[in-house]
């Protein structure tokens, strides 16, 4: 049978008899990424953990979509792990892929043990990706002939070379014809819907959450909190010296407090 969705799955390297929870976690990676963006995390958690690193729809190597909504991605990540005998698992997910995390633990609560959001709020955001969309579709798949022609080209609209950096992680060669790891078509015409959060009608998710927030990112706001705590009313909030990318930043301690929701009562 062929999946939807591309992921790997590792199986712990140690007992896990010691676990408090179910000892199998799910990774969701953000926007324009791809499950290895997420390998710090794994690689952390694999030793005692099975890891189900995902692949989200229109990203890395799975299947892509007509139409972008998180009813549509989540629903996807369900089946996989529904196909793969897996009915309780924690969720971990960044940035996109913890929007989607998220909205699964609404539509699916039962499956959802315990819910770590890195970086992401349950809300509306306002366009953000405006330059990266712009460079991006600037680049000339047809005309680039490496990856630094490439990179010269995102550089007329994004300044910042860890962005160009990280967008450029997601292009590769083959039958020497360049090509993104990520649908950009849909991602650039649905921008406004994965920007956006769904109409709860009042569900919440009562199960233990954790946000963990990068201090120099503003993705998570103060003025946020407030509905954080109506949707995911058992939410607890950690910071982190780093931005929006902290996993990447600040590894260590980001492991570190993941791990420790894991094995908390």
């Amino acid at each position: 049978m062929k999946e939807d969705l591309y992921f790997t799955d590792h199986l712990p390297k140690t007992s896990t008899a010691r676990l408090k929870t179910p000892a199998v976690v799910v990774l969701l990676h953000g926007l324009f990424g791809s499950s290895d963006n997420l390998s710090v995390i794994r690689r952390h958690l694999e030793q005692d953990y099975r890891v189900i690193n995902i692949d989200l729809p229109d990203h890395g190597k799975s299947a892509r979509s007509d139409k972008f909504s998180f009813d549509n991605y989540a629903n996807k990540v369900y089946t996989t792990l529904q196909n793969l005998d897996i009915h309780v698992a924690s969720i971990v997910g960044h940035s996109l892929g913890g929007k989607v995390a998220m909205w699964l633990a609404h539509l699916q609560p039962q499956l959802v043990h315990k819910l770590i959001i890195l970086d992401i709020a349950p809300i509306a955001y306002e366009p953000r990706h405006q330059s990266v969309l712009e460079g991006l579709n600037a680049v000339s798949l047809t005309s680039i002939k490496s990856r630094k022609d490439a990179e010269l080209g995102l550089s007329e609209f994004i300044s910042d070379a860890g962005t160009r950096a990280f967008l450029l992680k997601g292009l590769f060669e083959e039958s020497e014809q360049w090509q993104w790891r990520f649908n950009l078509r849909l991602l650039t015409r649905d921008y406004t819907l994965l920007s956006d959060w769904p109409d709860i009608n009042e569900s919440v998710y009562e199960g233990e959450t954790l946000f963990i927030k990068g201090e120099k990112s503003n993705y998570i706001l103060a003025q946020h909190q407030a509905v954080i705590t109506k949707q995911f009313p058992q939410a607890k909030a950690k910071l982190v010296n780093a931005g929006h990318w902290l996993h990447a930043e600040k590894p260590q301690i980001v492991n570190g407090l993941i791990t420790k929701h894991l094995l908390s009562s």
